[in-house]
């Protein structure tokens, strides 16, 4: 649009109160054509499917063209309407409070500013694919700026976005944070490490380059120049965020110590380096161009997040971090997780990713009974589905075959897969009909046929308590200033016999609380009720009585004691397996 071409936008940030966590933005739009422009910030932000509001953190919002100010109309809650009148120009200032650390969400303070570019820019209506420059203006004791975005020649600490999407995708990290690089997949790759941790960068130059090796190989090439790494260690946490050539990744500081935790940093990186294709590029039709002001539905993310958490362990496994033994076992685990939440049993992959925004990011009590993670399941379906594709190919064709054929497939066609194409694609790699597979494990909630399915690999799968029969309450409690239940589960004992979330559990059996846990060594805050010595030498059909205080009442509750439904999935490499079996297993591992 040759109107929108003559716009010309560029962005100012700099820091005069870090210690009291704001931005200052001022942002300046030349080549307009009206007597009134909106600018609107973004609601939420790609890859996490939540309506976050980010306007609610915009203070001290201004605008003036000619050194006068404008009139400035508040027109929905994230648009901000600019009467600037003959003026063809017009600056913009504005302040935003970051005091939210996670990877979805910008945070500022005395030592650092992460800029998650949803909740701290905005455009001008209707101008998404307008181009823009940002100048980041470091507080006085900061160095670094780190960033996807294309720097902009002799100008420091100032880049280039060729559209508000690409700017959307960007996140900025300034401050003294320690950065190093590596090539990788014919890449250069940095990492910006924020804050302390016991981390060894020659370890990760070593070894993060494996992962991505291994991610590559996929797909068949690497869409990026540069890639960055965003690395926020912190006291607690953990998660990330993926963007077009970057990344967001929040980590306890000293998770790199231990085998196991060092092992997880580098599951993270091969989950979110992973959705360099998976999602960002092999994307459902729903996910881009983005909606901004509003919720993007899809059916799919049990394929964008649940495919993604399944090939972190695929990647792992052929990097050399996992072997075949635990790689199953952790899938062993995957399964487990699904099987054992009752909402799998209401909830499929498809729903759960559609609800992502109203469920998945909002749950509450009783979602463990109503929901399913799209993540969970989705991973336990790349599963199965990936078996049944060399099963089917008698070892010729896998799941990476559909990935790669979709990978190629969206880029040629310039715009995101339907269901039907996805579909469609595997039963074209796969050689046969997956209709039934869809019914049962996408659009419905068959149980899961793990042995079955493992035992096309030659792999011995059972239920370890299968016969064993365990009493159980259905419900946990967090110790605290008191006994508090946190969680009942669907059609147990507590669910049937109306033992309530947030009722406070007095005495059990007429034994004080606070009794009976001076005996109890705590690993967490949370328990199961099932531990308690009233409860624990008891037998299914048994009862416990228990006395709680329910909205500030006393009263008496008695518990039939259930069969506990727990399954556990034990799985182990048959060494005596077929051959055919050992053709699917090879191809499965990809050793």
């Amino acid at each position: 649009m040759s109107t929108q071409a003559q716009v010309k936008i560029g962005f100012e940030v700099s820091f005069r109160e870090p210690q009291a966590h704001y931005a200052e933005v001022e942002m300046s739009v030349s080549g307009l054509a009206r007597n009134y422009v909106d600018i609107k910030m973004p609601v939420w932000t790609p890859g996490s499917y939540l309506v976050r509001e980010f306007s609610k953190s915009v203070e001290d919002f201004a605008a003036s063209a000619g050194g006068k100010k404008l009139r400035v109309e508040k027109v929905r809650k994230n648009a901000w309407r600019i009467y600037n009148g003959s003026a063809k120009a017009v600056r913009i200032s504005y302040r935003v409070y970051a005091f939210e650390l996670s990877v979805r969400t910008p945070f500022i303070d005395a030592d650092h500013a992460f800029l998650s570019p949803t909740g701290i820019f905005m455009h001008p209506d209707g101008m998404i694919s307008a181009p823009s420059t940002v100048k980041v203006i470091p507080f006085k004791t900061w160095s670094a700026v780190s960033t996807g975005l294309e720097p902009v020649a002799g100008q420091q600490f100032t880049y280039r976005a060729p559209n508000f999407d690409i700017l959307y995708d960007s996140p900025i990290q300034v401050g003294n944070q320690e950065v190093f690089s590596f090539t990788a997949a014919g890449v250069k790759h940095e990492v910006a490490m924020v804050g302390e941790g016991n981390y060894d960068k020659a370890r990760l130059q070593q070894d993060m380059p494996k992962v991505i090796e291994q991610a590559t190989a996929i797909y068949g090439e690497n869409p990026n120049k540069y890639y960055l790494f965003i690395v926020h260690n912190v006291e607690r946490g953990g998660g990330g965020l993926e963007h077009l050539n970057s990344t967001t990744l929040e980590v306890s500081r000293n998770t790199y110590g231990t085998q196991a935790g060092y092992e997880g940093f580098l599951d993270l990186v091969a989950h979110e380096y992973h959705h360099l294709w998976n999602v960002k590029r092999l994307r459902p039709v729903a996910l881009g161009p983005f909606d901004y002001d509003n919720e993007n539905y899809t059916t799919n993310l049990w394929v964008a997040e649940g495919f993604t958490s399944y090939y972190e362990n695929k990647i792992m496994l052929r990097a050399g971090f996992l072997t075949p033994e635990k790689f199953v076992t952790k899938l062993a685990g995957a399964i487990g997780t699904v099987v054992n939440t009752p909402g799998a049993r209401v909830q499929s992959a498809a729903a759960s990713s559609y609800d992502a925004w109203i469920i998945g990011y909002r749950p509450n009590e009783n979602s463990r009974n109503n929901s399913i993670s799209y993540y969970s399941k989705g991973e336990v379906v790349g599963m199965l589905m990936d078996l049944e594709i060399i099963r089917a190919t008698k070892g010729a064709k896998s799941l990476d075959d559909v990935m790669k054929t979709m990978y190629w497939q969206v880029k040629k066609q310039g715009k995101g897969y339907t269901d039907a194409e996805f579909k469609a694609c595997v039963e074209q790699i796969a050689g046969t009909s997956f209709t039934a597979f869809w019914n049962k494990y996408v659009t419905g909630t068959d149980e899961i046929e793990y042995a079955k399915y493992f035992g096309y690999a030659g792999i011995d799968a059972v239920d370890d308590n299968k016969g064993k029969t365990q009493a159980t309450t259905g419900a946990t409690a967090e110790v605290g200033r008191a006994f508090t239940i946190a969680s009942v589960n669907r059609n147990s004992a507590a669910w049937d016999d109306g033992l309530n979330v947030n009722d406070i559990v007095l005495s059990v059996d007429g034994r004080d609380v606070a009794d009976i846990l001076s005996n109890v060594r705590l690993q967490s805050p949370r328990i199961n009720l099932d531990i308690l010595a009233p409860i624990a030498a008891k037998k299914v059909g048994d009862q416990v009585n228990l006395r709680i205080l329910r909205a500030g009442l006393e009263r008496q509750i008695t518990l039939t004691l259930k069969a506990s439904p727990v399954v556990r999935v034990k799985a182990g490499i048959n060494p005596n397996a077929n051959e055919p079996q050992k053709a699917v297993l090879k191809k499965w591992m990809g050793l």
